[in-house]
């Protein structure tokens, strides 16, 4: 049942009539699967694969699976509390695994596939994780591992072949019969750890409530979530807040199917294939992965059905937004949120104005603005740290093992979320970058989103990102890291073209001084845009050139 219905009330007036209702006693398990025993014929998960794999589950036959998982977990001495590791893609191992877990009373702690072996032993050694549920493209790393991981006992394989337990042969030989672990909806259920900008990752530890937390973002930036015939797809990899949280588990909260795809690094045509195929009505795609379809010949030739798009982890910006509403015939709803506190701020086109380029406003259950130095609220039209209210129930427990970065994210009644922005005369919220992504030249501030914006206006250019470089004169400048879309080359001419357009579209101090043509940009394994690894490449290189 959704939380709020479009029944004529505008998004100020949803705001205002919403409180949040949080049972003292849940569990996401139960509330995903077990809750649909009037749909168990419905089918809850399709899966494809790179190869045309095809298969797909019913919820009676999730809860089935998962309450065998359970049962073996608990088998090999998983308990309430303990860590169970996932290092897989989107497969319905991924989904069985998650669910079982929550219904132990365990803690998941979802592992990227793309995690080199520093990230893994890392993660693992910090969480003491007791068991891991992977497959065999990650067995022989894990497996190699195992030495320096005193805590790890299991390594489950999910392919044939693989893992001691193997995971199927364990499944299959446990009951169908278990009752789910009576949790608290603030007992520990997701662990997932977030790279700062400085020192090792962080385990943000999340509550069962934090599904809850995220239902009215999730319901309004998918413009009134579930509508007849909807069906999800993300290719966020649910390892991460985007998948999981944002894509996997709201939607199978409400008994909307979900498309799962194992095929490796992101396709667009493929993806376009998929969504066509399958009739996707529903999608989480990030702003890189919508620039990728931009790139797309004749992308109208293929079937779409989609009725919304929310976009989220990096500015969407208005040129994307543009192309969306144009070529899809969708007007996105931008949202913006953290792994510790996500789903607070967005739009919802069907019943609020979608400024280009702004957040949106925060949803119903969320208080945020930003704040500054102090922790007190900045007026109107004014920067500051963007901070949310605490006692929400989409907040973090806190960093695992770390009270001390916990508290630092704390400033009296408000969570510091380290990104940077400004609220306007109409309550919309506008991101600035992160708190070190904000650039500082000759008493100006700027912020990258909004030229990254600019540049993917002009036609050579198909991905873009911005950082402020050490300048003597100004201090800093903007410098642009650019990959050109098919068909172009770089050259000197191409740069200042470039230039030339954002100096005319945007201001003076804005445009980029300086022009890298690159192959390809560093990113996060969710698609954002890692700007550090470009300031310091930028470091590096004049380092060097200084002798």
């Amino acid at each position: 049942m959704s939380l709020l219905t479009q029944d004529g009330r505008d998004f100020e007036a949803l705001r205002r009539d919403f409180r949040h209702t949080i049972p003292e006693r849940y569990n996401i398990g139960v509330d995903v699967c077990d809750k649909h025993c009037d749909r168990a014929d419905q089918v809850a998960l399709y899966f494809d694969t790179a190869a045309g794999e095809e298969s797909r589950y019913t919820f009676g036959e999730l809860k089935d699976l998962s309450n065998r998982c359970a049962n073996a977990l608990r088998s090999l001495g998983i308990g309430k509390g303990d860590r169970v590791g996932i290092v897989l893609p989107q497969r319905i191992e991924t989904a069985i695994a998650h669910i079982a877990i929550y219904k132990l009373g365990a803690i998941a702690l979802p592992l990227s596939i793309l995690f080199g072996r520093d990230a893994v032993e890392y993660r693992l050694t910090d969480s003491a994780t007791k068991a891991v549920i992977t497959d065999a493209a990650h067995m022989e790393l894990l497996a190699s591992l195992r030495p320096t991981l005193p805590a790890l006992e299991h390594l489950i394989g999910c392919d044939p072949n693989t893992g001691d337990p193997a995971f199927w042969p364990l499944v299959d030989a446990a009951s169908p019969d278990f009752t789910p672990v009576d949790t608290l909806s603030d007992d520990p259920a997701l662990l997932i750890y977030t790279s700062g900008t400085t020192g090792p990752p962080k385990g943000a530890l999340n509550a069962h409530r934090c599904l809850l937390g995220n239902l009215p973002g999730f319901e309004l930036s998918h413009n009134f979530f579930p509508a007849p015939d909807d069906l999800l797809w993300t290719p966020a990899d649910w390892a991460w807040t985007g998948g999981l949280l944002d894509g996997l588990l709201p939607a199978l909260h409400y008994g909307v199917p979900v498309l799962g795809y194992a095929g490796g690094r992101f396709d667009p045509r493929q993806a376009c294939e998929l969504m066509e195929k399958y009739a996707v009505r529903n999608s989480f795609l990030p702003p890189t992965a919508i620039k990728m379809l931009m790139q797309v010949p004749n992308i109208q030739r293929y079937n779409f059905k989609l009725r919304s798009i929310m976009s989220a982890g990096e500015q969407v910006g208005a040129e994307v937004l543009r192309w969306s509403n144009e070529v899809l015939g969708v007007q996105l709803n931008e949202m913006w949120g953290q792994t510790e506190f996500n789903y607070l701020v967005g739009n919802c086109a069907a019943i609020m104005e979608v400024k280009p380029g702004s957040m949106g406003k925060p949803y119903p259950g969320h208080d945020v603005t930003p704040i500054d130095d102090q922790g007190q609220p900045m007026p109107t039209g004014e920067i500051g740290e963007l901070a949310a209210r605490i006692g929400d129930p989409v907040m973090f427990l806190g960093y695992w093992g770390n009270e001390s970065a916990t508290g630092a994210k704390l400033s009296g009644e408000w969570f510091r979320t380290g990104d940077v922005g400004y609220r306007d005369e109409d309550g919309y919220l506008w991101f600035m970058g992160r708190k070190d992504d904000v650039i500082s030249s000759a008493g100006h501030r700027i912020g990258p989103g909004e030229i990254e914006d600019c540049l993917l206006k002009h036609p050579a250019v198909a991905q873009a990102a911005v950082i402020g470089a050490p300048d003597d004169l100004r201090g800093s400048i903007v410098k642009a890291f650019i990959v050109l879309a098919d068909g172009h080359q770089p050259s000197p001419a191409l740069g200042e073209a470039i230039r030339t357009s954002v100096r005319s579209r945007l201001s003076a101090y804005e445009y980029p001084r300086e022009i890298e043509f690159i192959d390809t940009l560093p990113m996060t394994t969710t698609g954002k845009v890692r700007r550090i690894d470009l300031r310091r490449r930028e470091l590096a290189r004049r380092q060097a050139e200084d002798g």
